[in-house]
């Protein structure tokens, strides 16, 4: 691509906004130059800071890792889920239309119930089951709805070695703990937060903006597929913590949110249209410990 390139990463801040941060330094990227922005900077709920913000800096690509991602606090804030999840992106994609930015929006395996034993088709009808679920798919219908141009990609079980997430969690209790309980009937796939990122570069590499018309879905996660107990357990084994991992039922673990029991996406069609190799998650997992040791993460576990 030698067009010259704007792109604007919203929510720049999270775990995600971070990794592609470090992605966009990818010497591919020349042709563009990327801009981080997070709420203090920028309110994706703010019209009129919105359409600001794409004029003045001639953005022609939003990513946008914006969002609410409190699943068991949106049980009882379903205001502020919606507010971001939806609204936000109804404002985002309702500018980027009218400024003929190409929107990138990140999604979720909450769109979907669970209740399947296949991986879930872009073409599946999402069905959620939790106010975290129901915001997420608000947004994607509001992308529909605006007539923008644009792609949302779902994605699931988001680690990194930045901010808050499962991984980090357990080495935190690995190390203070004999023993953790985790649920074992949940199924799902891990997504290291760098191979997404490095999937969106990819995406910004080779899709040809200008012709992609209206709005279309990927889903992204690592390949493979695991139990949050089989996840625990690796990240336990291969971080050498001697805490046991205790198998228990969804029933025996109450959170405030209904999981999907079965939420591994189907991952065929992002790998046939740009032509990427996913790695298994378990490969990921490694590489992401690793990455936490170099960044002199692992006395700062959240």
């Amino acid at each position: 691509m030698s067009e010259k390139l704007t792109i604007l990463v919203t929510g720049c801040e999270g775990q995600l906004g971070k990794e592609i941060r470090r992605a966009s330094k990818d010497p591919r990227l020349s042709f563009g130059r990327f801009l981080f922005v997070d709420i203090d900077v920028l309110d994706i709920c703010n019209r009129a800071e919105v359409q600001n913000y794409l004029k003045s800096h001639n953005v022609d690509v939003l990513v946008n890792c914006a969002a609410y991602t409190a699943v068991d606090k949106a049980e009882s804030e379903v205001e502020e889920a919606f507010s971001v999840n939806r609204d936000g992106v109804a404002v985002l994609s309702e500018c980027c239309a009218e400024n003929g930015v190409y929107l990138i929006h990140i999604s979720t395996d909450y769109v979907f119930d669970g209740n399947s034993v296949e991986p879930f088709k872009e073409t599946d009808p999402p069905h959620p089951s939790s106010v975290y679920g129901m915001s997420k798919k608000a947004g994607e219908d509001a992308m529909a709805e605006k007539g923008v141009d644009g792609m949302i990609i779902r994605t699931a079980w988001l680690y990194s070695a930045f901010g808050k997430n499962f991984v980090k969690t357990m080495l935190r209790l690995g190390s203070e703990k004999p023993e953790v309980h985790v649920v074992a009937d949940q199924r799902g796939a891990p997504t290291w937060a760098a191979d997404l990122a490095r999937a969106i570069v990819d995406v910004i590499c080779k899709a040809d903006f200008k012709a992609r018309k209206g709005v279309e879905i990927y889903h992204y996660t690592n390949d493979g597929e695991c139990t949050w107990y089989e996840f625990a357990s690796a990240i336990m084994e291969m971080a050498g913590k001697t805490c046991k991992v205790i198998p228990i039922s969804t029933a025996e673990y109450p959170a405030a949110c209904k999981r999907p029991a079965y939420s591994v996406l189907d991952t065929s069609k992002i790998k046939r249209d740009f032509g990427l190799e996913i790695p298994l998650w378990d490969d990921s997992l490694r590489k992401m410990l690793e990455d936490l040791e170099k960044m002199g993460n692992a006395n700062q576990i959240i």
